[in-house]
């Protein structure tokens, strides 16, 4: 898959490129829609499927002590991209000055002389330009005048939700991680590095790779049926979230995961954390064999949801 930066970067050069539009924050079944809308018609048209984003977030820019917390780095995102089929992607460096573009400026800089589209197709609530004040139907008369066509797609909605990734925000902030995967249709995942941890774990017979995590959002405090992988080994584990309570608490959160029937030495590696189902909230416990009944007990239940989908 081909990456390039506007404004940065020279034009890609895609031939007649059909174009997904958005910021595309956890890549969801709202998103996907978009996606396989994209890839069918650029298919249809022969043309190259690709997609634009943006980096950093806008709110990051126009209003940042609003601006939520991503589902995803820009990584992750990529990553997501070319695992959905997109031929190439576009990552706008978003910028105050970019910010400050009337919704035509940034259509015809960014998608006609820049990209040189045939087709873009956008959520239902999509807004761009200085203000948010572009919508879809300004971006379909655009459309006409400079010759591409311009479509959307009305919401999708999960059994009673119309999915959002603001809605995901919430459920994974929430620690309700089962019913953001829903929303997803993926689940929920942090990436990040295993670092130097001060042996607790290993000391009460539970070894943890201690997580330095990418990621800006991360489930609340907690136990967690969790799946580690490493370099494409998946492997169940149960992953805690929060201060060690039991041992004194404070600090940062630590994020600790334990995985189940297997020691791997994991210092120095760059693993992922894909958050199934929580477990329990964390809490204090009157002494470390306490802490330890407990552990086992939560890993008693992890194994049970790790049997129902037949790990």
């Amino acid at each position: 898959m081909d990456i390039f930066h506007f404004p940065d970067d020279p034009r890609p050069g895609w031939h007649q490129p059909v174009l997904a539009l958005g910021n595309f924050d956890g890549l969801h079944r709202g998103h996907m829609k978009i996606i396989d809308r994209v890839r069918r018609r650029a298919g249809e048209r022969g043309g190259a499927p690709v997609a634009m984003t943006f980096d950093p977030h806008p709110p990051r820019i126009v209003r940042p002590d609003k601006a939520p917390p991503l589902l995803m780095t820009t990584a992750q995102r990529l990553e997501a991209f070319a695992r959905a089929g997109m031929q190439g992607v576009a990552v706008v460096r978003f910028s105050a000055e970019i910010s400050r573009w009337e919704p035509e400026e940034f259509v015809r800089l960014a998608l006609v002389e820049w990209a040189h589209i045939a087709e873009v197709w956008v959520g239902a609530n999509f807004l761009f330009g200085h203000d948010r004040s572009g919508n879809f139907s300004l971006l379909r008369t655009l459309g006409a005048r400079y010759g591409f066509r311009a479509e959307k797609i009305d919401p999708v909605r999960y059994k009673d939700f119309v999915v959002s990734s603001t809605r995901i925000r919430r459920l994974v902030s929430e620690g309700r991680v089962d019913e953001a995967g829903a929303l997803l249709g993926h689940h929920y995942f942090i990436d990040g590095t295993v670092v130097e941890g001060d042996g607790r774990g290993r000391a009460i017979g539970v070894p943890t790779a201690n997580i330095r995590p990418d990621n800006e959002l991360l489930p609340p405090r907690g136990v967690y049926a969790t799946l580690a992988t490493d370099d494409g080994a998946t492997m169940p584990s149960v992953t805690n979230i929060g201060v060690r309570p039991t041992f004194g608490g404070g600090g940062q959160d630590v994020v600790e995961t334990h995985l189940l029937d297997l020691e791997r030495d994991l210092y120095g590696r760059h693993v992922r954390v894909v958050f199934l189902q929580r477990i329990r909230d964390e809490r204090p416990f009157p002494d470390v064999d306490a802490l330890k009944e407990q552990i086992a007990a939560d890993i008693r239940q992890a194994r049970r949801l790790f049997d129902r989908i037949s790990l």
